[in-house]
């Protein structure tokens, strides 16, 4: 890390996010990294760790996946690829391949952002290696099936930092399958994932996540997308199970001319979860264009913000931003944040949001042809939530519309 980087780290240790709750980083272990064995095949996982694995998209088999990445706690324990079209290591293990990949640090998400990309900074510092993943698509490469990582945290009371890189290659397509969870016995933990994407000219990235944390895990991703010339970014994520505070707010700047943005949100607030998730374009290409689209149901006392912010800053840009919520009880909240800004003459952009119950016309409905009301509304929220996952082949399309089912299985 530059020395002016960890000076800007070193100011921010105490800066406090935008948005979402504070959190005392004092309160959470800093495990070293090498503490958990590092594994040779996907089958020497733990069957509970498989478990797991396989309730947020990644298999643990590696059946239709093109390499794996998985990191326990502060660990890189299993990486391999498939395909030599594509690359898929710890960021450790690349830093020590490619001497030029340092200068693609910190350059979509800036290292003082806040507290948390502070510390992530930090920790790399103290201990002189990186945690997270590298994924690269070489040149003209279109790899059909996904790359696939996976944050897992086994141990009580850590905090998990990692720091991600993705480079797609000029005319290359990527498809990544991410899936994040936490042991059975893990009842508090901080996750902390910085994520930097570099799309060149060209290149396509499908990024599908899906998380399935613990009801007392405070998560906070940090992300920053730079889209070159024609090129496209898909953004899938999931997180229908409890969790007790996450705060994400994915930054994309499309400088390329005709860049493209989608950024799809599926949220369920469970108990006392407060879920603040939101993203924001800046279109700064001709031709560039974006949409945010979420759908959130909140129950119990949970609590979500779904956040959006669109901003046309140059000629013949569109943009759209879409929120629809189901408030399913009187203790749980929504609350909507669409931001248009536009700064050129000739843009489109539009937004749309709306908060609502369930239709009293659709449960009875259902109710006549057998179901109980209980039934009738489960399937109603199932069927709100289940949206089309846009950007992904036919057959990943398939998988992830089953990842989504199961997802949904507790709401």
């Amino acid at each position: 890390m530059l020395q002016s980087q960890l000076e800007k780290a070193k100011k921010a240790k105490e800066k406090k996010a935008l948005y979402g709750e504070d959190i005392d980083l004092e309160e959470f272990i800093k495990e070293e990294a090498g503490e958990h064995e590092t594994l040779t095949e996907g089958s020497e996982i733990p069957k509970k760790v498989q478990e797991s694995l396989l309730k947020v998209g990644v298999d643990p088999e590696e059946k239709e996946r093109a390499g794996t990445f998985i990191q326990m706690d502060q660990s890189g324990i299993y990486s391999t690829s498939m395909d030599e079209s594509v690359e898929i290591m710890g960021m450790n293990v690349a830093l020590d391949k490619y001497k030029w990949l340092k200068d693609y640090m910190w350059k979509a998400v800036p290292v003082d952002a806040d507290k948390y990309t502070a510390q992530t900074a930090l920790r790399e510092s103290e201990i002189g290696e990186s945690s997270g993943y590298f994924i690269r698509s070489l040149p003209g490469s279109k790899e059909v099936f996904p790359l696939q990582a996976c944050m897992f945290i086994g141990d009580e009371k850590i905090m998990q930092t990692a720091h991600n890189i993705i480079i797609a290659e000029e005319n290359s397509e990527l498809h990544i399958i991410t899936g994040c969870a936490t042991g059975e016995d893990v009842s508090s933990a901080l996750h902390v994932g910085v994520s930097e994407f570099y799309l060149k000219k060209g290149a396509k990235i499908t990024f599908t996540m899906v998380h399935n944390w613990a009801e007392q895990v405070d998560v906070r991703p940090r992300t920053g997308i730079m889209v070159g010339d024609n090129a496209t970014f898909m953004n899938n994520y999931i997180l229908t199970s409890p969790v007790k505070s996450i705060q994400s707010y994915p930054t994309a700047y499309c400088t390329g001319k005709n860049s493209r943005i989608g950024f799809q949100s599926i949220l369920g607030g469970q108990k006392e979860s407060i879920l603040d998730i939101g993203g924001r374009v800046l279109l700064e290409g001709e031709g560039s264009s974006a949409e945010i689209i979420s759908r959130a149901v909140s129950k119990d006392q949970s609590q979500l913000y779904a956040r959006g912010h669109l901003a046309g800053r140059t000629q013949n840009v569109k943009g759209h931003l879409e929120c629809h919520g189901l408030v399913l009880s009187d203790d749980s909240m929504i609350y909507a944040v669409p931001e248009l800004e536009g700064s050129a003459t000739e843009l489109e952009m539009s937004h749309e949001a709306a908060v609502g119950k369930i239709s009293e016309e659709e449960v009875l409905y259902l109710t006549s042809r057998g179901l109980t009301e209980d039934e009738a509304a489960s399937m109603i929220v199932k069927g709100f939530l289940s949206m089309d996952i846009k950007g992904l082949p036919p057959e990943l399309a398939k998988e992830t519309k089953k990842m989504l089912d199961m997802s949904l299985e507790g709401i």
